[in-house]
């Protein structure tokens, strides 16, 4: 059966779809939306199916009542988690760890509004996005540290560090402090900082705008941010130039000379 995003109704999070735009919050906002086994396993299940789903172009992973996620469930998850034995337990970090590959590899940018608590396993789902708008009360924490484990939790010790360097990912993941809004703009984690009654108007804004640009060239560029990570740079410039010959031969390449010929706003259609 295929995906349909006009009908698709989760079980364990919100969803909406207009415009091409899919916006996703957790829905617990009385516990600051936490998550849960199931919540991970249906978020990880829906980011693989919009590997295949065109009509989607943009997703919003936004907040609701105040805040973006609280983290792992203290009584759904943690609990259960102290009485596990290991294959158990590496099932459980495989599977969370499955959610962020998701994510990196369906082609649409996705786009998290952050407003107030965003830690653990949540401040996770904010560094995989592709742009983090947030609001001056957002503060985000990758506090493993904080209950006993190690900051290595779901790749943030390879993502990280490429957002705001290796001794400021170093120093976050060491204390599991809180990154506040201001100061996580000028380290580059956030892309702006915006009120919170402006928060969801804008981050809409810009999800349009990248829903009616060139989608398939837009997922080839989050392709190459993926795959570049480890190449050498004359790989990276082969790999690039590869990349950019596919897009050529795309329609949407032509429409763009034809605007710009005719002196009009190209209309992109992602094919």
């Amino acid at each position: 059966m295929s995906f349909n995003p006009e009908t698709f109704t989760p079980k364990h999070f919100n969803w909406s779809f207009n415009e091409g735009v899919v916006k996703i919050t957790l829905n617990t906002p009385t516990q600051k939306n936490p998550l849960t086994f199931d919540s991970y396993a249906e978020l990880r299940d829906t980011f693989r199916e919009l590997v295949y789903v065109d009509e989607v172009k943009v997703v919003i992973f936004g907040s609701n009542g105040g805040n973006f996620c609280s983290g792992g469930n203290v009584h759904d998850i943690i609990g259960p988690l102290t009485k596990m034995k290991m294959p158990e337990l590496l099932k459980f970090t495989r599977m969370t760890g499955d959610l962020i590959k998701a994510m990196r590899g369906c082609p649409q940018p996705i786009v998290s509004a952050i407003d107030g608590v965003s830690v653990g396993a949540g401040a996770i789902i904010g560094m995989a996005s592709d742009i983090r708008y947030a609001t001056p009360e957002a503060k985000t924490a990758f506090l493993f540290n904080r209950v006993g484990l190690a900051g290595c939790d779901m790749g943030a010790c390879a993502i990280l560090p490429r957002i705001v360097g290796q001794g400021r990912a170093s120093e976050l993941l060491f204390s599991g402090r809180s990154l506040k809004a201001e100061e996580g703009e000028r380290w580059g984690y956030y892309n702006r900082i915006i009120d919170a009654d402006k928060l969801d108007a804008e981050t809409m804004v810009l999800a349009k705008r990248l829903a009616s640009g060139p989608t398939f060239a837009n997922g080839i560029t989050k392709n190459q941010l993926n795959m570049e990570w480890d190449m050498s740079l004359d790989t990276a410039i082969e790999a690039e130039a590869q990349a950019q010959a596919i897009c050529m031969q795309t329609q949407d390449f032509v429409r763009a000379y034809d605007a710009f010929v005719a002196k009009e706003k190209p209309v992109f259609e992602g094919n």
